[in-house]
C-alpha cells in the first residue's frame, strides 16, 4: 500500500521577526516531514507556513511547531493588518495522497487535544 501523505499549513502570528519565524518552522523539521513553503509577511505579521508527510509525522510536526509559537510569540505585543486569534490562527490539515478528508479531521483533533 502506499504511503497516506497529508500536508498541514498553520498560519502563525509573526511576520516580521524571521529569527523567530525561523526558530518556529525548525520545530517542524522533524524526520519524514518536508517544509514546502514558508512565507512571512511583515504588513500583515503573519506567516503561512507549509509542510507535508505521513499521518502521524505532520501530527508530530505540528503539535512541536504550535507548541514552539506558543513560546515565541507575544500576543500581548502583537500588531499588524489582519485580524488574528492566536499565535496560531489556523492550522489545516488536507488530503494529498491516499488520505481522506476524515483522516486529517481525525488528526486535527488530536492535535487540538495535545495542545489544550
Amino acid at each position: 500500500m502506499s504511503k497516506v501523505i497529508v500536508e498541514c499549513v498553520p498560519n502563525i502570528s509573526e511576520g516580521r521577526d524571521l529569527d523567530k519565524v525561523n526558530r518556529i518552522v525548525d520545530a517542524a523539521r522533524i524526520e519524514g516531514v518536508k517544509i514546502l513553503g514558508v512565507e512571512p509577511d511583515p504588513d500583515y505579521n503573519r506567516t503561512v507556513i507549509t509542510f507535508a508527510g505521513t499521518i502521524k509525522e505532520v501530527e508530530n510536526a505540528a503539535t512541536l511547531l504550535i507548541e514552539k509559537a506558543i513560546e515565541e510569540i507575544d500576543m500581548r505585543m502583537h500588531s499588524g493588518e489582519h485580524p488574528r486569534m492566536g499565535c496560531v490562527d489556523v492550522c489545516p490539515f488536507i488530503p494529498i495522497s491516499n488520505a481522506t478528508m476524515d483522516d486529517c479531521v481525525e488528526v486535527a483533533i488530536r492535535v487540538a487535544k495535545q495542545i489544550a
